[in-house]
């Protein structure tokens, strides 16, 4: 199969396309910068520079390629998650509107599967773990609301095309070699610095997913039934547990503890949702179709 993959520079980037030459696939990573386009190239695959913004060039992109199958992996995301609220608007930007290019170049020269990332922890689990049919917490405070709607929007348009086959992967937090939550990751440098507290009781529920996990679950979506899958781990665990953990697996200090009042005059409401009420999600569905067997978390005790 010819396979297209925008945002091929992205943490899922590097173990994605190793996944899909070794499954014998046709492969182009689209990025932006020279040394990403380096890099794709050395992995095996098609290096090709495009940007999403450009309607125009993408058109004409994928007019020339022709792929099968196109894997939206578009990110704009920083280096460390300190900078996120600076960085999301310009994310949100990317992902709705040069995804949105890409989507439409794909339906112009009839691609029959598209591949979209999506969010498997901004869901609304009223008070358990989210399945597929779970909706995003678009009634979240700030950039968490105005990120899940943007991944609702992106569901639907991917989901709501009947001249394609829509795919929808609903990754958990990645973590593993490049991501933010890995020894040399910028999440562990915030551990080693105590500035990552625990907020309140730390309820909010977190699903991880090692890269090399979604890879694995985004090749098998290449032959697989269309439709919303949650792309998690079998550890969806309260913060109250895993940081701590997380701080000893690294050798940082143990985080310090905030209370609910004083987080939300120091860092607003939204870092209180997110430290006191994510949903997990759950990955039955993945599992049996996909063939999703996650590995476990390596800071969490067995």
């Amino acid at each position: 199969m010819k396979i297209l993959v925008a945002g091929a520079s992205g943490a899922l980037g590097h173990p994605l396309l190793v996944q899909l030459l070794q499954a014998g696939h046709q492969v182009w990573g689209m990025a932006q910068r020279a040394q990403s386009l380096k890099n794709i190239k050395n992995l095996g695959a098609t290096p090709v520079q495009g940007n999403a913004l450009d309607r125009t060039g993408v058109f004409a992109m994928m007019a020339q390629l022709r792929p099968d199958c196109v894997v939206d992996q578009l990110t704009s995301l920083p280096a460390s998650p300190l900078d996120l609220p600076q960085c999301l608007p310009a994310d949100r930007v990317l992902r709705l509107q040069g995804g949105g290019h890409l989507f439409d170049a794909a339906v112009a020269c009839g691609v029959g599967r598209y591949i979209q990332q999506s969010c498997g922890f901004y869901l609304n689990g009223n008070g358990g773990l989210a399945g597929e049919e779970a909706p995003l917490a678009i009634a979240a405070p700030g950039h968490i609301g105005e990120s899940a709607r943007m991944y609702a929007a992106l569901e639907k348009r991917v989901m709501g095309t009947p001249t394609l086959q829509g795919t929808v992967l609903r990754y958990g937090f990645f973590y593993g070699p490049r991501t933010w939550y890995w020894p040399d990751g910028a999440f562990t440098d915030l551990m080693r610095q105590r500035t990552m507290p625990l907020i309140g009781g730390g309820e909010g529920v977190f699903s991880f997913i090692h890269v090399d996990d979604a890879a694995r679950a985004t090749v098998s979506a290449l032959a697989a039934p269309g439709g919303v899958y949650n792309v998690v781990d079998d550890q969806s665990v309260a913060l109250r547990l895993w940081l701590p953990a997380y701080a000893r697996w690294v050798g940082a200090p143990a985080p310090p503890s905030v209370a609910v009042q004083v987080a939300l005059e120091q860092g607003g409401e939204e870092s209180v949702y997110y430290q006191t009420r994510l949903s997990g999600a759950t990955n039955g569905k993945a599992r049996r179709i996909l063939g999703l067997e996650p590995c476990r978390q390596p800071w969490m005790p067995r």
